[in-house]
């Protein structure tokens, strides 16, 4: 039918029909929220990159994951800082790791709170890189083992789930096998499977002091040109044992959220990364938006390209407003 009989209007006319008729709806169950650990006690350091972030130390991890766990945000991410770096990046999977000690600190105090831990050497190693360098080169395979380490000590100590960023070829297969031979059958893997080459992980890259000290991570890092390759990608995750499949960044590849969306069953997580988040801030201190409209709006989108889980810096302010 057209005009006059039929009026979109009429959906739109007063808040509460918005409210009943929205396709699409934010949930706090969806949210996780990334946290960086770093040595010490009694440690809380703003990043001076990275509004309203901070790095913790393990106990400090623990009191701010009880405080996220109270908003109702069913999951965080750890990511592991300002450790002694190496070649190899030997802290990554010792057991005595900031990572291993936020783990057992916040599990003691919230267990009903999903611990995700991020597997990748970029934080720990002295070149900055994802992986194990011979020849001046990202050695794949070398790589896989101290992948596979670095996820069962997180495993150890007590993660739920081990979510390998590195994106090395066959990371998953290695890192399922592992964790089953240990018996860590019910340790789940979230995989950026479609982790691109972007430029806007920067402010992350300052929060973790992960800048690579030589080269870039396009060897390793999908081509922002390639989606049909990002998909392919998640495929052999899939295949491999990955139980959720990420994008990352989320805006500017909501096209590839939408595909594996059509793509596959199984749930996708899309990470709204640190460039994205400091977009809005630094837009807002401009005076050229608001923020909780542009946040809001924003994660909105994500979620309507087809995204299950959003891992965001803003799941705490979030939270608070879907809580009223």
């Amino acid at each position: 039918m057209s005009f006059p009989r039929t009026r979109f209007r009429r959906l739109r006319v007063n808040k509460t029909m918005r409210r009943m008729v929205a396709e699409t709806r934010l949930s706090v169950d969806e949210l996780v929220y990334p946290m960086f650990v770093c040595p010490g006690k009694q440690t809380k350091e703003p990043i001076e990159a990275m509004e309203n972030c901070f790095r913790f130390s393990p106990d400090l991890a623990a009191k701010e994951a009880a405080k996220i766990a109270a908003l109702g945000i069913p999951a965080i991410l750890l990511f592991g800082t300002k450790e002694k770096k190496d070649a190899v990046g030997s802290r990554a999977w010792a057991a005595d790791s900031v990572v291993c000690q936020a783990i057992s600190k916040i599990k003691s105090k919230t267990l009903e709170l999903l611990v995700i831990t991020d597997v990748c050497l970029c934080a720990y190693t002295d070149s900055g890189h994802c992986g194990v360098i011979k020849d001046k080169k990202i050695n794949n395979d070398s790589t896989l083992e101290v992948l596979a380490k670095m996820s069962l000590a997180h495993a150890k100590a007590g993660a739920d789930m081990v979510a390998p960023s590195d994106m090395m070829d066959g990371r998953v297969g290695v890192i399922r096998e592992a964790l089953d031979d240990e018996g860590f059958v019910e340790t789940a893997i979230m995989s950026y499977s479609s982790k691109f080459a972007s430029a806007f992980y920067g402010p992350f890259r300052d929060a973790a002091q992960s800048t690579p000290a030589f080269g870039d991570r396009k060897t390793y890092q999908i081509d922002p040109a390639c989606g049909r390759q990002a998909i392919r990608q998640m495929a052999a995750d899939i295949e491999q044992g990955a139980d959720i499949v990420m994008v990352k960044p989320a805006l500017a590849y909501l096209d590839i959220i939408a595909k594996a969306r059509r793509r596959f069953d199984v749930p996708i997580a899309a990470y709204n990364v640190s460039g994205e988040y400091m977009m809005l801030h630094a837009a807002a201190k401009a005076g050229l938006l608001d923020l909780q409209s542009a946040m809001m709006e924003t994660l909105l989108s994500i979620k309507r390209a087809g995204a299950d889980i959003i891992i965001t810096y803003f799941a705490p302010d979030v939270a608070k407003i879907l809580n009223k």
